[in-house]
């Protein structure tokens, strides 16, 4: 028997105990296997193939410093409105502490029926036609893998969301990046998407407005993209989680509300953004009946359901939360043409952003750094956190991403810190 020395220190283990404990500790190749320890072979090939976030290694080392702005977490800076935290509370007195529907329950369903055809024009079935999902994230898990098979082909826009591309490979999709440009306000190019279809594309992913550039589809785009999803009949996956985050003469249109589209679309959307609820953890995807009985199924025996309070708190949201969205939305737009144009002023090129809360400036050619040397210098020197271009496609190289969903004033200090680092490090 192996001996404790810890509890019998006058006593030593033998040979024979030590041969034991090596052999018990020894990770065990097996055999006739010429691919090495199980350990090194456990992770599928799928996540094997996708490397960790190259946004989490900057908020490790945030974590651990004092005084930092912090313009890199995509979340608003506001609580959420007293009335729906209140209706929460009274969610948990009332004992609604069990499980709902899968779907969802129906009154929150009823609602976001009602609200997406008053404000774009499109219907939904809230009985077979609506999922309550746990946050947009999941909605976008969940549509990829009820719908990819194993080397089916996904178009998807770069820059875009860390997570997209992760949510394809591991649903056994293969990601075909169509790049975009800031000299096009980051908007896709349907000739490109076109050029990039093959006998294998099954979908194209949408993420409009856009986590990280701020930019949108002009009317003109989403129709040729349209026409185009007809033309070479793909399914479009539409993540609108911004679409109430939209500035200027910009009007956010669904894609699932243009002509033919509402029969190849999955709409998803959620309360994180416009309502001040990341915390909740409440979203929603849409899809004709046939598509979300499919979905469903993998919902149900992953989650179950959606947590009750967070859907009952979201459904005030959708009663009475729409003086808090545009107040929100307000704030947000007054830090944003401040934030753009003081990027401008200091020669990070910066177009303007007409959805989300993100600022996208151009840093190389001002410091001649790429984006991550740019993160991490700026961080270490000044302690103001950004997010590096290239963690959201190759595109992005070059740009970083700023969320001015943080206070006015601590927007002003920012550039203040920024102003002085660019003019430090400006090429002799």
């Amino acid at each position: 028997m192996t001996i404790d020395a810890r509890v019998e220190p006058a006593l030593q283990p033998t040979a024979e105990d030590e041969a034991t404990l090596k052999a018990e500790t020894t990770p065990r190749v097996l055999t006739g296997s010429a691919r090495g320890p199980l350990a090194d072979r456990a992770l599928s090939e799928r996540v094997r193939a996708v490397p960790p976030s190259g946004i989490r290694r900057f908020f490790d080392i945030l974590a651990t410093m004092e005084d930092v702005i912090s313009l890199g977490v995509g979340e608003p800076d506001f609580d959420t409105p007293e009335p729906i935290v209140e209706a929460g509370i009274a969610s948990l007195r009332r004992g609604r502490t069990h499980y709902t529907s899968n779907y969802g329950t129906i009154e929150l369903r009823r609602a976001l029926s009602d609200h997406l055809e008053r404000r774009y024009g499109v219907q939904y079935d809230p009985a077979s036609e609506i999922l309550i999902t746990v946050g947009a994230s999941e909605a976008v898990d969940l549509a990829l893998r009820a719908t990819c098979d194993p080397g089916d082909e996904v178009i998807l826009h770069e820059p875009s969301y860390v997570a997209y591309a992760p949510a394809v490979i591991f649903a056994g999709g293969v990601v075909r990046h169509v790049a975009t440009r800031m000299e096009d306000d980051f908007a896709l190019d349907p000739l490109q998407v076109e050029a990039s279809i093959s006998p294998r594309t099954k979908a194209l992913f949408l993420g409009y407005p856009c986590n990280p550039t701020g930019a949108v589809l002009p009317d003109a785009v989403q129709d040729e993209l349209a026409l185009l999803a007809e033309r070479h009949d793909l399914l479009v996956y539409s993540d609108e989680i911004y679409d109430r985050l939209a500035y200027g003469s910009y009007r956010h249109r669904a894609f699932s509300a243009l002509p033919g589209m509402r029969e190849r679309t999955i709409l998803m959307g959620g309360f994180s953004k416009a309502y001040a609820m990341t915390g909740w953890r409440v979203g929603w995807l849409c899809a004709p009946s046939v598509i979300l009985e499919g979905i469903v199924k993998v919902h149900q025996y992953g989650i179950m359901s959606a947590p009750t309070t967070a859907q009952d708190a979201a459904l005030e949201a959708l009663r009475s939360g729409e003086s808090e969205v545009q107040r929100m939305l307000a704030e947000y737009d007054r830090r944003r043409r401040m934030f753009v144009d003081g990027l401008n002023a200091l020669e990070l090129r910066t177009f303007e952003p007409k959805g989300a809360f993100y600022a996208f400036p151009q840093v190389t050619p001002a410091t001649a750094m790429d984006s991550e040397t740019f993160t991490e210098r700026l961080l270490e020197e000044e302690h103001v956190a950004v997010v590096p271009g290239g963690a959201f496609g190759p595109s992005g190289e070059g740009h970083v991403r700023a969320c001015y969903a943080t206070s006015y004033e601590q927007l002003q200090e920012a550039l203040v810190r920024i102003g002085r680092f660019v003019e430090h490090h400006r090429p002799s």
